[in-house]
């Protein structure tokens, strides 16, 4: 976890004939968009940093020399990515085959821990990442946008460019030369934005994405760090420094225009809220899946507009005391434009329904199918003057 800059893309599988035009019209560009427009129903699955690893994909004597905070990180996830994620996927696969609506799996970035040490380990990372999707036969399109941990580490950038873009163009559908594309599907449109370039360049690239949304009822977009500080690190959202002010009002801006439902992870912690513009609100749903083990339940749940404020440092009391000052800050000028809030410890993953009236998101906390609420993300934006 850590970060802040931007980018966009789109993948799907072919799954029948509104699939072919919809994929279709992706590759024309994003002024076709409007073409292929369905109005069918569908679910997909939601998944937050999974952080793939395994020890042998890293040079440890690099590890302990150049990152050793991050060693005792290293070793949790490749245990968790050896003890635990594989029966996450078995739980998915089974949902898919029960749950026949389910279009495809979407995962908000970090897909691999990255910080391998060298380039052959970083591109061995990716590889490996790919063979255990390949292996985990979800029978849906794996879509994903970028994470820092992804083009993390030496030969990382090229890693990524090298061995997951093209997967994630293969799932797509798509001819992709960069992680930022649009996808198309029903009564939906999922931008899928690279928080790791330039900015100027990836701001306009939305800004003429969602502009050629056509008939679509529902605007996604899917980036990896959040938009909307929610938690006690809440100076690693996107455009969080005081010099991207502008930037950062002209997204929340274009976001509010278009009712736009944020998804999003890089903190490990869940939370939904809904943030107001000048343009109008927008929702951002902040999810996890890296699972330290199967049976799992919720802890620090707060909620509540009233609970948003300066004082969400306290989640994290140990986390950059030498930062408190600036994140209250931070805080404090957010909670004025805050209608919805709710956060917790939820690791695990949710499933989002999409019809052309409305757009629901149902949360599991760990393994087992344990279901932990339900929320109407179009309803939120209605409340909130959507």
């Amino acid at each position: 976890m850590n970060g802040n800059t931007l980018t966009l893309v789109s993948r799907r599988r072919v799954l029948g004939a509104g699939a072919l035009a919809a994929a279709a019209a992706l590759a024309a560009g994003p002024a076709s968009l409007a073409a292929g427009a369905q109005n069918d129903s569908f679910s997909f699955l939601l998944l937050g940093d999974l952080h793939f690893d395994r020890l042998e994909h890293h040079d440890m004597e690099w590890l302990k020399r150049e990152k050793p905070n991050d060693v005792r990180q290293v070793e949790n996830y490749s245990r968790i990515t050896r003890e635990v994620t594989p029966a996450l996927f078995a739980e998915l696969r089974a949902r898919v085959r029960s749950e026949r609506d389910t279009a495809f799996a979407l995962h908000i970035g970090d897909f691999v821990e990255g910080l391998a040490g060298t380039p052959e380990l970083a591109r061995v990372h990716c590889k490996d990442a790919v063979a255990f999707l390949r292996d985990a036969k979800l029978e849906r399109p794996f879509l994903f946008c970028k994470g820092n941990h992804d083009v993390t580490g030496p030969g990382s950038v090229e890693a990524f460019n090298e061995v997951l873009l093209p997967y994630l163009a293969g799932e797509a559908g798509q001819k992709l030369t960069s992680a930022s594309f649009a996808y198309r599907r029903g009564p939906a449109l999922i931008a899928f934005l690279d928080a790791y370039r330039p900015v100027e360049a990836e701001l306009e690239w939305l800004e003429k994405t969602l502009a050629a949304r056509g008939d679509a009822r529902h605007v996604f977009v899917v980036v990896h760090p959040p938009l909307v500080p929610y938690g006690a690190r809440s100076n690693w959202h996107l455009l969080a420094k005081p010099a991207d002010s502008a930037r950062r009002e002209r997204l929340m801006d274009l976001l509010g225009e278009h009712r736009a439902l944020v998804l999003c992870g890089h903190l490990h912690k869940y939370g939904t809220v809904v943030r107001s513009t000048k343009k109008g609100p927008f929702v951002q749903v902040a999810t996890l899946s890296v699972l330290p083990g199967p049976d799992l339940k919720p802890k620090n749940e707060v909620e509540g507009v009233k609970q948003y404020g300066p004082d969400l440092v306290r989640l994290e009391p140990e986390f950059s005391p030498q930062t408190e000052t600036e994140r209250r800050a931070l805080l404090a000028a957010e909670a004025p434009h805050i209608r919805h809030y709710e956060y917790a410890d939820l690791p695990g993953y949710g499933r989002v329904t999409v019809r052309p009236e409305d757009v629901t998101l149902d949360l599991y906390v760990g393994l087992g199918k344990k279901h932990y609420r339900t929320l109407s993300l179009t309803r939120l934006l209605t409340a909130a003057g959507g």
